[in-house]
């Protein structure tokens, strides 16, 4: 089962994903998929771990998702943004080239019999970029997004803290 959630900053789609995996699990995983970028961004990521308890093993990988065997788990992958993202700058920001590499990994992780729950942003729904890098992560983000949710069984947009069906 594939259950993607999306939406924008802040939107509360962790915590709502968190809600699901617990619902299906009494140990679930969380798969972090950051690599930290600076001071705040370490913050943001202590902060997630520290609102998990002892229920939650955490894993954390940058890229290569498919090289872990979690079979009938229920693994809540954050995010597909910041996933997507080491793929873009390890190819030198070539859309098409993260596009069809994260496609891959993500086609070779999904193949496990387990629940999977999808983190990613919509960051297409906000500001438009000011910058080209900006401009074609957006489209990058927005092409990865499309493909999960096609492949899901199961689409929630969270908006304001409040989960909308999709799918």
């Amino acid at each position: 089962m594939i259950h993607y959630i999306s939406g924008g900053q802040r939107s509360g789609k962790t915590n709502y994903a968190e809600q699901q995996a617990l619902l299906l699990s009494d140990m679930p995983v969380y798969l972090a998929t950051s690599r930290i970028w600076d001071d705040d961004h370490k913050a943001r990521i202590q902060l997630h771990k520290n609102n998990r308890d002892t229920r939650w093993e955490n894993i954390e990988e940058e890229k290569q998702i498919s090289r872990l065997k979690l079979p009938n788990k229920t693994v809540v992958l954050d995010c597909i943004t910041l996933w997507l993202t080491n793929f873009f700058v390890d190819n030198n920001y070539d859309t098409a080239a993260a596009l069809a590499e994260a496609k891959r990994e993500f086609d070779a992780f999904a193949k496990q019999n387990f629940n999977l729950i999808i983190i990613s942003n919509e960051i297409g729904m906000g500001v438009h970029a000011s910058t080209e890098g900006g401009r074609k992560f957006a489209d990058l983000q927005g092409w990865m997004n499309q493909y999960i949710a096609q492949q899901a069984d199961k689409a929630t947009l969270m908006v304001s803290g409040l989960p909308l069906t999709l799918k």
